[in-house]
């Protein structure tokens, strides 16, 4: 993925500065897959004493996915789409964060994507004192829920194959609309990456996995990228959606295909 562009690291250090003086800035990057919202999270934890979460970290269980497939619809067992996050977890950790003490520390999740699960506590990172903000990076944080009539119609095969009945669509609209509403109205700013387009997602997760296999782009195998094809997917309704204007975001920064910001609007 590279280095963090200076110009947004610089932007969230402006975030942070904005932000209450009282208890640390509260700050979502959001973004879809692949643009680069975990590296400048890190970038800018890194440079101003903040502390940088993933929600890919506080993924439910593996188990705890598997009862809401069985509950509510099979699809829930793919971590990804609201309602496969540990919310409740995540409040718990940003309440810690921001009432520790100089001598507290604080366990970061941590979650084996390869294992499809949570890893034990004692492999969690610690934060030491209290940070100057909590960064929080998660591709959808901000979306807004769609109408009824809009989820009729599948936006690809995974959704007219797997989810006929509309019955995990609805579902992951109504954590949207619900959980996650209610969640990210507690922020005190939400900065939105916006992707060119759709299309540009696939390459850029596939270089993401290149990078985690330590190759060139080119060369990752054929069947991987099927196999992220079809991954994305699970997120391309949402992700659509946003990039339609379907989000809540205090500052929206557009990018290029490089993952280099244009235009920047709040």
């Amino acid at each position: 993925m590279g280095r963090a562009n200076p110009e947004l690291v610089d932007l969230v250090g402006r975030l942070i500065a904005d932000g209450p003086k009282d208890r640390p800035p509260l700050i979502a990057l959001v973004g879809a897959q692949g643009s680069g919202k975990t590296t400048l999270a890190r970038a800018a934890a890194d440079r101003f004493g903040a502390v940088q979460i993933s929600i890919d970290d506080v993924y439910l269980t593996r188990a705890e996915r598997e009862a809401l497939a069985r509950e509510v619809h099979p699809l829930f067992v793919t971590r990804g789409p609201p309602g496969t996050h540990d919310l409740g977890l995540l409040q718990q950790l940003i309440d810690a964060l921001s009432s520790a003490g100089p001598d507290d520390e604080t366990r970061i999740p941590d979650f084996d994507k390869r294992g499809d699960d949570r890893r034990p506590v004692a492999n969690w990172r610690v934060f030491a004192g209290r940070p100057s903000a909590i960064l929080i990076d998660a591709w959808c944080l901000g979306a807004l829920p769609q109408d009824a009539a809009e989820l009729a119609e599948p936006v690809n095969a995974l959704e007219a194959d797997h989810d006929p009945d509309i019955g995990w669509r609805r579902a992951v609209n109504g954590f949207i609309g619900g959980a996650y509403a209610h969640f990210i109205a507690r922020f005190d700013a939400v900065l939105f990456l916006k992707a060119p387009s759709f299309d540009v997602v696939l390459d850029w997760r596939c270089q993401q996995e290149a990078d985690l296999l330590g190759v060139a782009p080119a060369d990752l195998p054929a069947a991987e990228r099927a196999r992220l094809a079809g991954f994305i997917q699970y997120f391309e309704r949402i992700t659509r959606q946003m990039l339609d204007g379907g989000v809540r975001a205090d500052v929206v920064v557009q990018l290029d295909r490089n993952r280099l910001p244009g235009s920047m609007h709040a």
